[in-house]
């Protein structure tokens, strides 16, 4: 059994103490041998890596790999580089500038991945930041960085956003970034994340959208960039009107940006294909699917 006595702590501490009844069962049963065919083989890797002596780097590179693909990063742990696919460095330096302050913040960031950028958000300044994403081995990548990096009050769960407590309003910053398009009801989603903030707390959104003044959204048939799980695609405009429509004010566009196969890429820590394999050959505007490439967008919201 995986241990999260600091997590109730931690909640217990910033008045969310009955947030445990409600998610203690929920994280035990996905973080068990049943939970996934290879949920034993992550366990006894991470028991391993928990096991390693500081002055043995080999060992622990040879364990992270055995937790690939790693599709965030990189990260610089116990004499190893890990080349995740994704440079995540180079998003959060679009953002970190220009969104409020995370010094002594409560933040959320949902669809995190295996925590880079909760990382990020605690070297920031942030009071405590909690990361809820349903990929069971991205939590276990967490945990392993854990063991190395030994942050305070920072955590990842295998949860979805539906499955927390509704309306809670107790983060002053929640972040989600590479979610929205990935579910059915994109205002659902959104009315969500603003039940998550106190009033006055700061969303920060990154999305892909399509080229367009007009606002509309697109629903690929089949898959968008190779990916199965894309429902809606919009404009900013429209983007823009999901926010007020979904009650959030002081809307602000910070960031566009084209993807690039240079940002996004096969490692050897992440050896399937990655976004090259997802353009024209010779028309990287263009997807496999013919449609736009990705392109992304950061906007930040208040929540009233």
């Amino acid at each position: 059994m995986i241990e999260f006595s600091k997590l109730w702590r931690c909640l217990a501490d910033l008045g969310l103490d009955s947030w445990q009844a409600r998610l203690e069962t929920l994280v035990q049963e996905r973080l068990q041998d049943e939970s996934h065919g290879d949920f034993s083989l992550w366990r006894q890797t991470l028991e391993a890596v928990r096991a390693i002596e500081d002055d043995d780097p080999q060992t622990a590179r040879e364990l992270l790999l055995a937790l690939a693909p790693w599709r965030k990063g990189p990260f610089d742990v116990a004499g190893t580089t890990i080349d995740s696919e994704w440079r995540s460095n180079l998003k959060w330096d679009r953002l970190k500038d220009q969104i409020a302050p995370l010094q002594g913040r409560v933040v959320l960031d949902v669809g995190c991945g295996n925590g880079y950028y909760i990382l990020q958000m605690k070297n920031a300044g942030a009071r405590a930041v909690i990361g809820i994403d349903p990929t069971i081995l991205y939590v276990m990548q967490f945990l392993a960085l854990e063991h190395f990096l030994q942050p305070e009050a920072v955590f990842v769960l295998p949860l979805r956003l539906d499955e927390l407590p509704e309306n809670q309003r107790r983060f002053d910053t929640t972040f989600s970034m590479g979610v929205l398009y990935h579910q059915r009801s994109p205002i659902d989603h959104l009315r969500q994340l603003k039940g998550s903030l106190r009033q006055g707390g700061q969303l920060v959104l990154e999305t892909i959208f399509v080229p367009g003044e007009e606002s509309y959204a697109c629903t690929p048939a089949h898959r968008y960039a190779r990916m199965r799980n894309v429902w809606l695609l919009p404009t900013i405009s429209e983007l823009v009107t999901w926010l007020q429509r979904s009650g959030f004010t002081g809307i602000e566009v910070i960031d566009k940006s084209l993807t690039t196969a240079d940002e996004q890429r096969s490692t050897e820590w992440m050896r399937f294909e990655s976004l090259r394999e997802a353009l024209q050959p010779g028309a990287p505007d263009r997807t496999v699917e013919d449609w736009p490439a990705p392109r992304r967008v950061i906007v930040l919201a208040k929540a009233p």
